[in-house]
């Protein structure tokens, strides 16, 4: 995992081989080390994923929910076709922008 800032309102964050419950830990450590001044759009880069298990979900929900009441936009991007079913199964695309 790896965060990537592009300038001080964007931020892209290139997740592993894997999003799994190994992630957690650095998953929570990578979102809560942001601190956006102002509007922010977040990227959850899926390009390199692979497998992503139920816990992933759970995952988003914590980060999306960490950011409440701040303006801050996290866009879900790369997500190979297992992936944006398992978004689509779970209503992900009404929480969250997938591209």
């Amino acid at each position: 995992m790896q965060l990537e800032n592009q300038d001080s309102n964007n931020v892209t964050l290139k997740l592993g081989e894997r999003f799994d419950f190994a992630c957690v830990e650095e998953f929570r450590k990578c979102y809560e080390s942001l601190e956006p001044q102002g509007r922010c759009l977040l990227v959850m880069d899926f390009a390199n994923t692979k497998y992503m298990d139920s816990s992933a979900l759970g995952m988003l929900i914590n980060a999306k929910n960490h950011f409440s009441g701040q303006s801050v936009k996290i866009m879900l991007r790369n997500c190979n076709a297992q992936i944006r079913k398992i978004f689509s199964i779970s209503r992900f695309d009404l929480k969250f922008d997938i591209l």
